[in-house]
């Protein structure tokens, strides 16, 4: 299993909404192989193991937003409001859709939310860091503020690939 999908793959599938870090319910389907109707018919049925402070259905101004952010025009003919599932209600799924595959791709998804919380809590104490030196040395000359700025510049996240649309 680890070698079809892995935890960097999937950590692409977390997006932050309304200030959670979610998964869409069409990503977790395809993860899980089942179709999103199946994945919706489990969640509905087993409605108690999913408080709506954990899965939340978007809004059609989300949907446009997620569609501008991945530059698509449209998510193959979808007809409802998509799902999101907050990492502890990706914890239940494994036990409702009770499959092999579901435990495994339960537990990659599980380290990926782990190792996404680890990277921003890094780069949290790097800054904090970085902005301490700053201070120590603000009065010393131009050359160590043009060091700072590098890495503050070197600390941005990178600029989203422009898609090239037309024949290439």
């Amino acid at each position: 299993m680890s070698n079809l999908i892995s935890v960097e793959i999937i950590a692409t599938k977390i997006l932050e909404i309304r200030s959670k870090r979610v998964m869409l319910g069409s990503h977790l389907a395809k993860l899980y192989g089942v179709t999103v109707k199946r994945l919706n018919e489990q969640v509905k049925r087993n409605k108690k193991r999913f408080p709506d402070d954990f899965m939340y259905q978007l809004t059609r101004q989300e949907v446009a937003n997620l569609k501008s952010h991945f530059a698509t025009s449209g998510w193959g003919g979808v007809r409802k409001l998509p799902y999101v599932f907050t990492q502890e209600d990706v914890a239940m799924l494994s036990s409702v859709l009770n499959s092999e595959r579901a435990i495994q791709v339960n537990i990659l998804i599980m380290r990926a939310f782990v190792k996404l919380r680890e990277l921003l809590l890094t780069h949290k104490e790097l800054a904090i860091k970085l902005e301490s030196l700053e201070k120590k040395y603000a009065n010393h000359d131009e050359k160590i503020k043009k060091i700072f700025e590098a890495i503050r510049q070197l600390m941005l996240p990178p600029d989203e690939p422009k898609r090239r649309i037309g024949f290439h």
